[in-house]
C-alpha cells in the first residue's frame, strides 16, 4: 500500500505531470467535486430550512393538531364551547408522543381608530401557554402576562397590524365584537398594546390578536370550565399522523382531532416538492461530479499507459496498478470535498447570520431564505459522495487489466 500511495503522490507532484494534458484536466475535475458539493449543501440545507421555517410558524400559532367541536372544524372561530375536564387534559402523560396540550378560544372583532379600522381574530390562551412558541417572532416589547386569577387586557397583535392602525406599543385599542345573537350593540373591549410580532406569515399577522382566553369566556357567556379549543404538540413532528391518529380514536365521539398537515393541506403540499427538488439536485450533482472524474481518470490512465505497461513488466499485478489510479481519483475527491465544504458552509453561515439573500413573504412566508445546518447530514452527504465516486471509479479503472506490457511500452 506504501509503495501505491508513493506513485500515487508521484504522479501529481512531478514536474512532468504539472506540464501534461491531464494536470488541467484533473484541476477541473477538482472543481466539479467542489461545485457540486457546494449546490448539494445549498440545496438541502435552504430547502430544509424553508420547511422547518414554515412548519414551525404554523404550528406556534395552531400547535401541531388542533382538537374542537365539529362545528369548528372548517373556521378559525370556535363557535361552540367544550368542557375543558377532559382525560387528555390537564393530564396527558398517558398519550404517547403529545408533548403539551393547551386549551384556546378565538372569536372575530373589528380594532377601530379614529382614522381607520381592521378586522381581526382575538385569541384567547390560558395562564398555562407557553409563550416560548411566539418569542422569536416578538420585535417589540414582551408576550401578555395571563394569571389564573383575574382578567389582563393585554394582548399581542402583529406588526403588519400596527402599521396600518398606526399603533404604537403600550397604546389602547378599542376592539368590537358582534353578540351571538346578532341583535343590539356589540361588545366593546379596551385591549393594551404590551407586544408586538412579525411572523412573516402574512394570513396569520394580518388577522391575529393574541390575549387572555378569560376575555373569550366573559363576551360568549362561558363558564371558567368551557374553552373552545385545545392545541396539541407533539415530541416528534415526523409522527404526527400516527399521534392524531391515536387521540382521534381516545377522544370523546363529540370531538375532532385535525393535525396542521390536513388543516394546511395545501402549503404542506408544497413543502412536500422541495423533497423532490432536493434529490433531483443531489442526483445531477453526483452525476455531473462522478463524470468529471470518469473523464480524468481515463485521461490518466491513457497518458500513463508506458508507465503502466513497465509496472507490469516489473511483475505489478491488475489489481496494483488499479489502486495507484484510484488513489490518485481519492485524491482528486478528497481536495474538491474539502473546498466544496469550506465554500458551501461558509456561505450558508453568512446566509444564516445576515440573511442576504431575500424571499417575497408573500410567495415564501418568509422575508429571508432560511438555512438549516447539521453535523449529520453533512458528514453523511460527504460519506455518500467518496463511496459513490470510489465505487464509479473502479469501473474505469477496468480498462488497466487490459493493457499488455509488450503494446503499452510501445504505445506512445
Amino acid at each position: 500500500m506504501k509503495l501505491e500511495y508513493f506513485i500515487s503522490k508521484r504522479l501529481v507532484t512531478s514536474k512532468e505531470y504539472k506540464n501534461s494534458v491531464s494536470a488541467p484536466i484533473m484541476k477541473i475535475a477538482v472543481i466539479a467535486v467542489a461545485i457540486s458539493t457546494i449546490m448539494m449543501l445549498v440545496s438541502i440545507a435552504t430547502g430544509l430550512g424553508l420547511q422547518n421555517k414554515i412548519r414551525d410558524k404554523i404550528t406556534s400559532f395552531n400547535g401541531h393538531i388542533i382538537i374542537s367541536n365539529y362545528d369548528n372544524n372548517q373556521s378559525d372561530i370556535t363557535l361552540e364551547p367544550i368542557n375543558i375536564k377532559q382525560d387528555f387534559y390537564p393530564d396527558y402523560t398517558s398519550f404517547s408522543g403529545v408533548k403539551e396540550i393547551h386549551p384556546y378560544a378565538s372569536k372575530a372583532g373589528v380594532i377601530r381608530t379614529l382614522e381607520t379600522f381592521e378586522g381581526v381574530i382575538y385569541k384567547g390562551v390560558g395562564d398555562d401557554y407557553n409563550w416560548s412558541y411566539l418569542e422569536d417572532y416578538i420585535v417589540e416589547g414582551r408576550s401578555p402576562e395571563i394569571k389564573k386569577e383575574g382578567m389582563t387586557n393585554e394582548v399581542l397583535i402583529s406588526e403588519y397590524l400596527a402599521k396600518r392602525l398606526a399603533i404604537k406599543l403600550n397604546d389602547k385599542i378599542e376592539t368590537f365584537f358582534m353578540k351571538d345573537s346578532g341583535n343590539g350593540m356589540p361588545n366593546i373591549r379596551a385591549f393594551e398594546v404590551v407586544g408586538i410580532y412579525n411572523s412573516g406569515f402574512k394570513s396569520f399577522d394580518e388577522t391575529y390578536v393574541i390575549g387572555d382566553l378569560k376575555q373569550i369566556q366573559r363576551l360568549n357567556k362561558w363558564s371558567k370550565d368551557e374553552v373552545g379549543a385545545f392545541e396539541v404538540y407533539v415530541e416528534n413532528f415526523s409522527n404526527i399522523n400516527a399521534v392524531n391518529d391515536s387521540l382521534y380514536t381516545k377522544i370523546p365521539a363529540s370531538l375532532n382531532s385535525v393535525s396542521i398537515v390536513d388543516k394546511f393541506f395545501n402549503i404542506f403540499d408544497w413543502l412536500s416538492l422541495f423533497d423532490f427538488n432536493i434529490y433531483v439536485i443531489l442526483g445531477i450533482m453526483i452525476l455531473v461530479a462522478t463524470i468529471n472524474m470518469i473523464v480524468a481518470l481515463l485521461v490518466l490512465i491513457l497518458e500513463r499507459t508506458k508507465m503502466i505497461g513497465l509496472l507490469k513488466s516489473l511483475g505489478a499485478g491488475n489489481w496494483t496498478i488499479r489502486k495507484i489510479f484510484l488513489l490518485q481519483a481519492s485524491h482528486i475527491v478528497f481536495n474538491g470535498l474539502i473546498w466544496g465544504n469550506i465554500i458551501g458552509i461558509g456561505v450558508l453561515l453568512l446566509q444564516h447570520y445576515f440573511g442576504i439573500v431575500k424571499l417575497d413573504p408573500t410567495q415564501y412566508y418568509v422575508t429571508e431564505a432560511p438555512v438549516y445546518l447539521n453535523v449529520f447530514y453533512i458528514v453523511g452527504l460527504n460519506l455518500a459522495l467518496i463511496v459513490i465516486c470510489y465505487l464509479i471509479m473502479i469501473i474505469p479503472s477496468y480498462i488497466i487489466t487490459k493493457i499488455t506490457p509488450v503494446k503499452a511500452l510501445r504505445y506512445q
